[in-house]
């Protein structure tokens, strides 16, 4: 295969920080009387292994029921910042102008953006105007490295191309006010919002070169996680079960996804995976037999960040790839489908 490089990644967040312990008081209050056994449900505040996440608005704004106009209007000016924040970043990172860009993907779930938030941040961003723009939803937490793999591949197809990756969540415009359910006690204890890019081009150079990807979709499976439509937007579907099913079927998984390349786990130096939660960290390291802790910029991006989404594994990407990354790693994700989404790359050092 051409290689494929990755030059440059750049991650941000928007500026509302909620400590988690104000999260759980703030969710007593907003939903907790619907359930009768909250304080009992509440505890997965305590063991989601998250101190702050960081929210699109301030949390008074969330104290009242919104609209899914309201929530529109909220996606589109926060999501649109922090497109041109983080897509800024990497192209000035990586030494690229806007004007170089062949190729923009963008990978949001979300929210609803026609026109996309790529074809909105052109009027920040001077992108020329026969630029490819390639806008994708739907992929959730497995986004970040579904969304680097169809990267890949369009950087790939065209030599010399450059390909700008970006993917933007802000999850907490999901909430439920009235008619809570479970779920939005798990997901409110579990996910914050943030975004995060790259800067891809055939060729060699950047901090690693990227392998191929890999998908394993389980049939029987889309009541574990997505969203159902509602008349305020977007209400999320999360399965609790999820942490047992991926230490069950995540081994085998890996083997199938690694054995086109002629690869097995003993050959991976190290993974690199998206945070769902402590409890999915701790069953992706038992289903790997990697060891209790391993995963340790997981857990600390989802200490300082919660869950966000596909953006998620690029910010333990970011961290690994400061610690100096080893000769082979793999991105790992889980998203609704159920999917496990995965790509190999290989340090440029």
């Amino acid at each position: 295969m051409k290689p494929v490089s990755i030059l440059s990644l750049a991650t941000s967040t928007p500026g509302h920080d909620l400590p988690q312990s104000e999260a759980v008081a703030a969710t007593r209050d907003l939903i907790g009387g619907q359930f009768a056994d909250f304080d009992r449900l509440a505890s997965v505040f305590t063991n989601a292994g998250i101190e702050h996440r960081q929210l699109a608005m301030p949390v008074e704004w969330y104290r009242r029921p919104r609209s899914f106009q309201e929530r529109a209007e909220v996606y589109l000016e926060v999501a649109v910042d922090l497109f041109v924040k983080v897509a800024s970043r990497a192209l000035d990172e990586a030494g690229v102008r806007a004007e170089d860009v062949d190729t923009i993907v963008t990978v949001s779930s979300t929210g609803i953006a026609t026109p996309s938030l790529e074809a909105r941040a052109m009027a920040h961003l001077p992108f020329r105007t026969d630029v490819a723009r390639i806008p994708v939803f739907g992929l959730g937490c497995a986004g970040g490295v579904g969304g680097l793999s169809l990267s890949t591949k369009l950087a790939r197809a065209t030599p010399n191309s450059t390909v700008l990756f970006v993917t933007v969540e802000l999850c907490s415009l999901a909430l439920r006010t009235e008619k809570a359910h479970k779920a939005d006690i798990v997901s409110t204890a579990l996910f914050g919002d943030g975004a995060a890019a790259c800067v891809l081009r055939s060729g060699e150079g950047g901090f690693a070169q990227i392998g191929a990807g890999a998908e394993k979709t389980w049939n029987d499976t889309l009541d574990i996680m997505g969203w159902q439509a509602e008349p305020t937007g977007l209400g999320v579907v999360l399965n609790r079960a999820i942490p047992v099913f991926a230490r069950r079927e995540m081994h085998q998984a890996m083997i199938e996804m690694l054995e086109p390349q002629e690869l097995a786990i003993d050959d991976v130096d190290r993974f690199i995976c998206h945070p769902g939660g402590a409890k999915v960290v701790d069953a992706i390291e038992g289903a790997l037999s990697l060891g209790q802790g391993t995963l340790v910029e997981e857990r600390a991006v989802l200490r300082d960040h919660g869950n966000m989404s596909a953006p998620t594994v690029l910010f333990v990407l970011d961290r690994y790839r400061r610690r100096g990354l080893p000769a082979l790693c793999v991105l790992n994700a889980l998203g609704p489908g159920f999917t496990a989404s995965s790509l190999t790359l290989r340090s440029a050092a």
